[in-house]
């Protein structure tokens, strides 16, 4: 069973990376058949206007659904009693990979202008897109990039090892921004050249999805780590840095065990 738990990591993890990879064509309408403004679903193409909006909130709305309720602690807690513990976040991981792939397969382009930049603006912001995914990736990185994505759990069911229990810590960017994974999403969302009706339906849809994790994810961080996380979100900007501020973990005062702040990782956004 271990080594099958493993595979599944593995093969959970792999699907996750292509689908974040095809996220980043499917937002900036880069080397991909189909994109947030190419490509029509089979015999979707003559549908009306109120349908193709309904389709494409309903498919942001299964994406958000899946991507918040899953990550939630009173799931999860529920959600053992049927899959092993060592592979629940890898499976989080394949659901939110599904979601993803569901929405890319579906989402109708609706290619009306609202706004086109040439030259040195477009080159610019197409800078900042491609600086927001690098974003996401390495703030990923900076806390337990291969834990947040369930490859440690199965690694560890096979060696027969507890992995190691982390310690509350803010490196780098967390030292400034509590969400740099969600700021590296919005930048790459909303940093378009060609901002099509369509693209502003998926930035939009997706902006309000992440400030209401946010509110989820911060409450579930109140609760497991009390004052800390208290003290760190009233000292750090959520998305954006507070001029002059930054904090390090020991910075705050160890009245709650020294826990990591585990973030809601983005599975293929998160």
């Amino acid at each position: 069973m271990s080594v099958i738990a493993v595979l599944y990591g593995a093969i959970a993890y792999g699907i996750f990376f292509v689908t974040f990879l095809y996220a980043i064509g499917f937002v900036g309408n880069w080397l991909v058949p189909k994109s947030v403004d190419i490509g029509w679903p089979a015999g979707a193409a003559d549908e009306p206007l109120g349908l193709t909006l309904l389709v494409n909130v309903l498919l942001l709305g299964v994406f958000a659904i899946q991507h918040s309720v899953m990550a939630r602690p009173a799931f999860k807690r529920w959600w053992i009693r049927f899959v092993p513990k060592a592979v629940e976040r890898s499976t989080y991981v394949l659901l939110a990979s599904a979601a993803l792939i569901l929405l890319f397969a579906q989402w109708r382009p609706i290619t009306a202008p609202v706004w086109q930049l040439q030259g040195a603006a477009a080159a610019a912001l197409t800078a900042v897109q491609f600086a927001g995914w690098g974003l996401v990736l390495a703030s990923t990185f900076m806390l337990d990039h291969f834990e947040l994505f369930g490859l440690k759990q199965v690694f560890a069911r096979l060696t027969g090892k507890q992995p190691a229990p982390p310690v509350f810590r803010t490196p780098l960017v967390y030292k400034r921004v509590r969400h740099p994974i969600y700021l590296g999403f919005l930048l790459a969302f909303w940093a378009a050249p060609k901002m099509s009706a369509g693209h502003l339906l998926f930035a939009v849809g997706t902006t309000g999805y992440i400030l209401l994790g946010i509110w989820f994810e911060e409450r579930d961080l109140v609760a497991l780590f009390g004052d800390r996380y208290r003290q760190y979100r009233a000292q750090v900007g959520m998305l954006l840095p507070l001029p002059g501020r930054r904090l390090d973990a020991d910075d705050l005062p160890d009245t709650e065990p020294r826990t990591a702040l585990k973030r809601v990782a983005p599975s293929s956004m998160r």
